[in-house]
Order: C-alpha cells, then structure tokens, then sequence
C-alpha cells in the first residue's frame, strides 16, 4: 500500500467524531428538533443534528430590531424560525436597498463565514422573529466529515447566486410592471394553499416601500404599478391585501 492509500488524519478524525454519540440533555433535543424545521438538515442522522445543536444558541428579535450591521463580524449563520428578516445596504445619508427579505426555514450568513469577512450587509426584523444562531466552529466540524452535507451547502449557497443573478436580469431587462406581476406571482406559489387558477388574495409580506426597494423601484413607481394594474382589472388593492380576481389573467400579463 503506498503512502497515498492511507487515509489522512484530519479524516480519520472526523469520522471517529461522525461515530461519536452526543449526550442527550432536554437543551439539546429542544434545538434538534428546531435544527430539523429547516430542510438545510433534512437527511442527517438524529445524531448529526444532536452534535450541531452543542452549538446553537436561539436569538428573539423583537420586530424593527437590527440583528447586525454592515462591518460587525460573523460568527455563525442564521436559521429562520418564525417571522421576516431585511437584509439590506444603507448608505451614509440614511437611504436602503433592500436586498433580500427573508422567512422561516432560509438560512443567512453563510457565505460571509466561509469567507471569513465581516458583514456586508444589515440585518432588521421585519416582524418579531426566532432565530437559531449555529457557530461557525461547530459546523465547520460538521462539514469535514460529511461529504453529503457539503453538498447541500453548496446546493444552498449556488441556489442564492442563482436568485441574485435573476435579480440582475430583472432589474436589467424586465419592465417596473413585470418585476410588480412576477414578485405577485412568486408570493401566490409560496401559499401552501393557493388555487392553481381563479381568484386569489395575497397578503404583502411587509410594507410598500420594503418591496419597492427589493424590487429596486421608488415607492411612488410601485404604488403607480398598482394603480395601473387595478385600472386594467388585474387586481384588487386593499391595503397590504392583494386580491387577483383571475390569477391566470395575470400570469398571462406577464411578458
């Protein structure tokens, strides 16, 4: 057998670590089960989840609170259990781009802690939010024995590119109306419950003007959106309730 043939240390180590049980206390179960809301974990072995929750610590935010700023440093990422999180770029004068306005069971952060930087963004509950805050240590441990893991993780961050290079595309090529059809779309197929055709209302997730910016529209051109489509039937405005009288109209709409 050549010196090639033999596994390496840091794996040895890290499979004697995977085989490892982890001590069960009521703390530990508690966040495993939570760990287990997201579909980041879905696949690991109850013991998997058990040696990653050693490293969770659960956050509450109350809503309009800042979870961190552009500058501070990472330590972990986030998991979100209940409620919305911003994150978005403010400039030195006070204005905001929205970049992503994120929900239960979406992760945060984990690029910048691969990377080892600190924050480039700003982080605000748009709502009162659960949070799971997972260490950078714990997982990174996590990750050097399981390959399958990796993958999801990767899975997961390539996913995020995906979605930003299409927000590029839109704010790019696509019309202020079409970006306004497509972002009510999308918030009609994340319903669980929503008919494929007919009549449906949406309730907007947060305000206006939070949505103008992730759509990279002014206020005023949102709100002006709205009316236009009102006018021309598509919809039905009643505050943040959306209604859409036909939803396969509007997706007809959509250029």
């Amino acid at each position: 057998m050549s010196h090639s043939d033999l596994p390496c240390r840091e794996s040895l180590d890290a499979m004697e670590i995977s085989a490892a049980p982890v001590a069960r206390t009521p703390d530990i179960e508690r966040l495993s089960k939570l760990l287990t809301q997201a579909p980041l974990f879905n696949g690991l072995s109850s013991n998997e989840v058990a040696r990653i929750a050693r490293g969770v610590r659960e956050v509450k935010v109350p809503k309009g609170e800042i979870l961190f700023h552009r500058g501070d440093s990472c330590t972990g990422f986030h998991l979100i259990l209940s409620g919305q999180i911003k994150l978005a770029f403010t400039s030195a004068d006070g204005n905001e781009k929205v970049v992503e306005i994120l929900r239960p069971g979406q992760t945060f952060g984990e690029a910048v802690m691969f990377m080892d930087k600190p924050y480039v963004v700003m982080a605000q509950a748009l709502t009162e939010t659960q949070l799971l805050h997972i260490g950078k240590q714990t997982f990174f441990d996590e990750l050097a024995g399981d390959p399958l893991f990796c993958r999801k993780i990767i899975a997961g961050l390539s996913q995020r590119l995906h979605h930003l290079m299409a927000d590029v595309e839109s704010y790019s090529l696509r019309s202020g109306r079409d970006r306004v059809v497509g972002y009510l779309l999308r918030e009609e197929e994340i319903r669980q419950d929503a008919p494929p055709e007919g009549r449906v209302s949406i309730r907007l997730p947060t305000s206006k003007g939070t949505i103008a910016s992730r759509l990279n529209l002014t206020q005023e051109h949102f709100s002006r959106i709205l009316h236009e489509l009102s006018s021309a039937g598509l919809i039905e405005v009643e505050g943040r309730t959306i209604h859409i009288p036909d939803i396969g109209r509007l997706r007809t709409s959509l250029g």
